[in-house]
C-alpha cells in the first residue's frame, strides 16, 4: 500500500531519507526507451525491477500511481547517447519538441497541447520539474544534460501537485546522487556525422557516515551541428567560408547529501551550464510553398528585392542561413546585448545558466514530515541571427536581413513547503504552500523595416508644420526646429520588455485507504498570480521617427523637410506598468482499485491552469504603436489557459510479473489555449487565445522480460484525437473549428529491445534498438490548409561490449539511422511580397548521428 511518506534509500549507514528529488537544469535528459515497471513494491526479492516515480510529490511505484506516466531510466539514456531534450521524441509517443527561436527558445507539445517557441513571456504548457523545482521557461530546452537517474513524463493536467504551467503535463527529472562508496566514472565519445566530441565524468562518494558528495561535468563540442548548403554566403570571423554552424555545451553539477540524524536530511544541488552556438535559427529550412518558387526577400515596399538562395529542398538536411548584409551590420544601438559581437554580421548565441536547489525533510514525529524545496534560477541568454533566413547579392555576398539580437535574462526564486502524514490508518493528508518571484528581461534590437538599406541612422534637420491638417504651402510653410543627430546605427530600434511575476498558491490533498484494495484521493490548489510588464523603446532610427511626406496629402515634402512619423512610437517611448492578474482553483480526484496483487484499475478527474500575461513580441511599428495610439495596452494581454477532464486506466502484470501492460483512456478540454502565430504580411507575431481544444485518446505501454536471459522488450502506442472544438478565427482570417491541432499525430508508437548477453564471467555483449513511428500531423495552427508532416519511421540502435559490472564498456551507437528529417513547426517566412510570396519557414529535427563511445568506472 502506498504511503504518503516520501522516503528514499540513502547512501549512508542504511538510513532512509526523503526526497532525493529529480534532476537539474544541467540534467535535462529526456530520452530513452519508455519502459513500464516490471514489479510492484510487494516483490521484495526483486527490487531491481521496481520503478518508483514521484508523480504526486510522494514516492510510489509506477504500477500503483493513478497517473499516466512514462518512466525512463538512466541506463537507457546512456545507451542511446542522448544530449538534448529533442532526442526524446523517438521514445515518447505524442511528444513534439522544437529547439530554437528568438523568443522562448523552444517548444514542447504533449498530446497536441503546447506553447509557442516565439514569445519569451509564455510559460510552458508542459511544466519542467527539476529536483522538485518548477521552472516555466522553455529556454532550458536548449541546455545540455547528462548523469541522469530517471526521467518521468506525466501526461495530462497536473496542477494539484505541480502547480503553475502544468496544464498539459510535466517533465520531471531526477539527477544522480552521491553513491554509498567512492566511485569515479569517465565517458568519451566521438560522433562522425556531425563531427562531435563529448568528454564527461563524475566522482562520487561519502565524506563521512552522514555526508556525501557527487561532482559531475561534461563538455560537448559539435563542429557540424547545422550543415549549410553549398554556396551559402556565410563566413568565419577570420574571413574563411563557413560550411556548417556548430554548438558547444558545458554542463556541471555539484551535489551534497547530508543525513545528520534519523529524522532529518538535506540535499543540495548546484548546477552551471554554458551553451555557445552559431545562431538561433539552427535546423530551420525553407519550404517553397504551393508556387514551388524560392521567393525573394521583399523589402521597403518593393524598393529593394533580394534574391533567395534557397533550393526548395527542405528534406536534404542542408540549410541556407546567410550572414547579415554589410549595410545592416555596421552598428548596434547602445545597450544591445550583441554590441561588439554581431557587428561583423556573423550569427552567434551564448547562454549561461545557474540553477540551485536545496531540499530538506524533517520528521517532526513518527507520522508527520515537513519538507522544504528552495529553488533559484539565473539565466542570461543572447543570440543573434537574421530572420529573413535567406538572401544574397550574388555569389559569396550575404544579404541577410530582419536581424535581431534578443537577450533573455531570467532571475527566479521559488519556495515550497509541505506537511505530509504517514498514519497507519485509512486517512493521510498533505498540505503545502508555494511562492514564486520571477523577473524576465527581454531586450532586442531588431530590423523589421530594414531601413538602413537606405541609410544608417543619419543626422536630420527637423521642421514642424504650423497646421498639420493643411497641405504645405507658402502660407503654411515648415518651420525649422533644429537638428536631430544620428548615431550611425544600422538597426531599426531597440526594444526592452521587463516582466515581473509573483505567484502564490496553497494546496491540500487527502488519501483514504477504504480497504486494502480501494483507495480514494483528492485535493485542490488555489493559485494567485500577478504580472507587471513595462515596455521601453530607447532608440528608434531617425528615418523611421521622421518622414519626408506631407501628413495630409502624402506628397513628398521639400528637400530637407522632416516631420514626426505617425507609423511608429517615438524614441524614448515608455508604456508605464501594464498589469495582469488572475486566480484559479484546480481540483483533482482519483480512485484506485487493486483488483489483484498484479492489477490496478484507476480513474481520475483532473484540472489544469496556466496563467495568462502580457505579450512581449509587440513591435513599435505595429501592435505596440496601435496600443499606444489607442491609449490602452489591453490588446497585448492574453488570458489564462485551463484544462478539465479525466482518464481511466489499468496497470497490469502477468506471467509472474514478467509481462507489464499499462493502458489509459483520456479526455481533456482546454479552454483559452494560448496561441501565437506569425503574420508574414505585417511582419508581426499575433498572440491570442484559441477558444477551445479537445484532446482525447488512448495510451498503451508494455514490457516483457522474456525467458531469454538478459532480453527485455518494451514499447508504447499513443492514439490522440486533438482538435479545435469551438470557433477559432486565426491570423489568416479562417475559422479552423473542427481542424486537428498542430503536432498531434493520430497514431504514434515505438518498440524497443535491450539484450545483455554474457559471453564469459568478465565479458558481456549488449544489443539495443528502438523503432519510432509517427503518423502525419499539421505543423501550424493558422489555416485549414497548413503544411502537414507525412508519417515517418526512425530507428536507433547500439552495440556494446564490456565488463558485466560496468567497469568498462565500448559502444557503437546510431541515432536516427534512417536519417529521417521531419518538420516540427511551420510558419510564413518574413518579408514576402504580398499576394505573391508563399514560402514557409519549417523547423526540423537533427539528422543521423553515429557515435563511438568508451566509458570506464573505478
Amino acid at each position: 500500500m502506498t504511503k504518503q511518506s516520501q522516503h528514499h534509500k540513502t547512501i549512508f549507514s542504511g538510513k532512509s531519507v526523503r526526497g532525493l528529488l529529480m534532476g537539474s537544469a544541467a540534467s535535462l535528459a529526456f530520452a530513452g526507451v519508455a519502459a513500464p515497471a516490471y514489479a510492484q513494491d510487494e516483490v521484495a526479492e526483486d527490487d531491481s525491477n521496481v520503478i518508483t516515480v514521484i508523480a504526486r510529490k510522494q514516492t510510489e511505484t509506477l504500477q500503483e500511481v493513478p497517473v499516466t506516466v512514462t518512466a525512463i531510466g538512466g541506463d537507457t539514456l546512456e545507451n542511446f547517447q542522448v544530449n538534448e531534450i529533442a532526442d526524446v521524441v523517438s521514445r515518447v509517443p505524442a511528444l513534439n519538441v522544437q529547439v530554437g527561436g528568438s523568443g522562448s527558445g523552444g517548444q514542447i507539445s504533449l498530446r497536441g497541447v503546447g506553447s509557442s517557441n516565439i514569445s519569451a513571456s509564455f510559460d510552458s504548457a508542459v511544466a519542467f520539474d527539476f529536483d522538485g523545482v518548477q521552472i516555466s521557461t522553455m529556454r532550458l530546452v536548449q541546455a545540455g544534460f547528462f548523469d541522469v537517474e530517471q526521467i518521468d513524463v506525466l501526461k495530462g493536467p497536473q496542477s494539484l501537485f505541480f502547480g503553475k504551467s502544468a496544464s498539459a503535463g510535466v517533465f520531471s527529472v531526477r539527477s544522480a546522487n552521491p553513491t554509498p562508496d567512492w566511485e569515479v566514472g569517465v565517458k568519451v565519445s566521438q560522433e562522425f556525422e556531425e563531427n562531435g566530441t563529448t568528454i564527461g565524468g563524475y566522482i562520487s562518494g561519502p565524506i563521512s557516515d552522514t555526508f556525501g558528495v557527487r561532482l559531475a561535468a561534461q563538455f560537448n563540442n559539435i563542429e557540424d551541428y547545422v550543415d549549410l548548403a553549398p554556396g551559402t554566403p556565410a563566413f568565419n570571423p577570420n574571413g574563411s567560408v563557413r560550411t556548417s554552424r556548430g554548438l558547444e555545451n558545458f554542463v556541471s553539477r555539484l551535489t551534497f547529501q547530508w543525513d545528520p540524524s534519523d529524522n532529518f536530511n538535506a540535499n543540495l544541488k548546484l548546477n552551471y551550464i554554458k551553451n555557445e552556438n552559431d545562431g538561433a535559427i539552427a535546423h530551420s529550412d525553407i519550404n517553397c510553398g504551393p508556387n514551388g518558387v524560392a521567393d525573394p526577400v521583399f523589402l521597403l515596399q518593393g524598393g529593394l528585392v533580394i534574391p533567395s538562395n534557397a533550393d526548395c529542398n527542405d528534406r536534404d538536411g542542408l540549410y541556407h542561413h546567410v550572414d547579415a548584409a554589410a549595410a545592416l551590420s555596421g552598428r548596434l544601438p547602445d545597450g544591445s546585448a550583441g554590441q561588439g559581437r554581431f557587428e561583423n554580421g556573423i550569427p552567434y548565441g551564448e547562454t549561461d545558466i545557474f540553477f540551485g536547489r536545496l531540499k530538506w525533510d524533517l520528521d517532526v514525529s513518527d507520522t508527520l514530515t515537513i519538507s522544504s524545496v528552495s529553488g533559484y534560477l539565473g539565466m542570461d541568454a543572447v543570440d543573434t541571427d537574421c530572420y529573413a533566413y535567406v538572401g544574397t547579392f550574388g555569389p559569396g555576398v550575404p544579404a541577410g536581413s530582419g536581424c535581431s539580437d534578443p537577450e533573455n535574462k531570467i532571475e527566479q526564486f521559488t519556495q515550497e513547503f509541505r506537511l505530509a502524514s504517514d498514519y497507519d490508518g485509512i486517512f493521510n493528508f498533505m498540505i503545502g504552500a508555494f511562492y514564486e518571484s520571477r523577473e524576465i528581461d527581454f531586450n532586442t534590437s531588431q530590423q523589421a523595416v530594414n531601413i538602413s538599406f537606405a541609410a544608417a541612422d543619419p543626422t536630420l534637420p527637423i521642421f514642424t508644420i504650423p497646421d498639420p491638417t493643411q497641405p504645405v504651402s507658402a502660407v503654411n510653410a515648415p518651420v525649422f526646429q533644429g537638428l536631430v543627430n544620428g548615431t550611425g546605427t544600422t538597426y531599426d530600434w531597440l526594444k526592452q520588455h521587463k516582466t515581473k511575476t509573483e505567484a502564490l498558491s496553497f494546496f491540500g490533498s487527502i488519501t483514504l485507504d477504504l480497504t486494502d484494495q480501494l483507495q480514494i484521493s483528492g485535493g485542490i490548489r488555489w493559485t494567485d498570480e500577478k504580472k507587471v510588464n513595462t515596455i521601453r523603446v530607447p532608440y528608434l532610427h531617425n528615418l523611421l521617427e521622421f518622414t519626408g511626406n506631407d501628413p495630409v496629402t502624402g506628397d513628398p515634402l521639400p528637400a530637407g523637410v522632416f516631420v514626426d512619423s505617425p507609423g511608429f512610437v517615438t524614441e524614448g517611448f515608455f508604456s508605464g506598468p501594464i498589469n495582469f492578474s488572475d486566480s484559479n482553483f484546480s481540483p483533482e480526484v482519483s480512485i484506485r482499485y487493486q483488483a489483484t496483487p498484479d492489477i490496478n484499475i484507476y480513474a481520475a478527474f483532473k484540472t489544469g491552469f496556466k496563467s495568462g500575461g502580457i505579450d512581449n513580441s509587440a513591435l513599435p511599428s505595429n501592435s505596440l504603436q496601435a496600443a499606444a495610439a489607442a491609449g490602452s495596452f489591453d490588446s497585448l494581454i492574453y488570458d489564462s489557459e485551463t484544462g478539465l477532464g479525466g482518464e481511466v486506466g489499468v496497470k497490469a502484470q502477468f506471467a509472474d510479473r514478467s509481462v507489464t501492460l499499462n493502458t489509459s483512456v483520456f479526455y481533456y478540454v482546454f479552454d483559452d489555449l494560448q496561441v501565437q502565430n506569425f503574420d508574414a504580411t505585417t511582419i508581426q507575431f499575433q498572440t491570442f487565445n484559441a477558444s477551445q481544444l479537445t484532446s482525447q485518446g488512448v495510451d498503451v505501454e508494455w514490457a516483457w522480460r522474456t525467458p531469454v536471459d538478459g532480453l527485455n522488450l518494451s514499447g508504447s502506442l499513443a492514439y490522440t484525437d486533438a482538435e479545435f472544438t469551438a470557433p477559432f478565427v486565426t491570423t489568416s482570417g479562417e475559422d479552423i473549428n473542427g481542424r486537428a491541432a498542430a503536432r498531434a499525430p493520430k497514431f504514434a508508437a515505438n518498440a524497443a529491445f535491450d539484450w545483455s548477453i554474457p559471453m564469459s564471467d568478465a565479458f558481456e555483449l549488449g544489443l539495443n534498438g528502438n523503432l519510432q513511428y509517427s503518423g502525419s500531423y499539421f505543423t501550424n495552427e493558422d489555416s485549414l490548409t497548413d503544411l502537414k508532416q507525412d508519417s515517418y519511421v526512425s530507428i536507433d540502435g547500439s552495440i556494446s561490449v564490456g565488463d558485466p559490472d560496468g567497469a568498462w564498456k565500448l559502444s557503437l551507437v546510431g541515432v536516427n539511422l534512417t536519417d529521417e528529417i521531419w518538420i516540427n513547426t511551420s510558419g510564413g517566412r518574413p518579408f514576402l511580397e504580398p499576394g505573391v510570396g508563399d514560402d514557409l519557414v519549417v523547423t526540423q529535427n537533427r539528422g543521423r548521428q553515429v557515435f563511438v563511445e568508451a566509458s570506464f568506472k573505478f
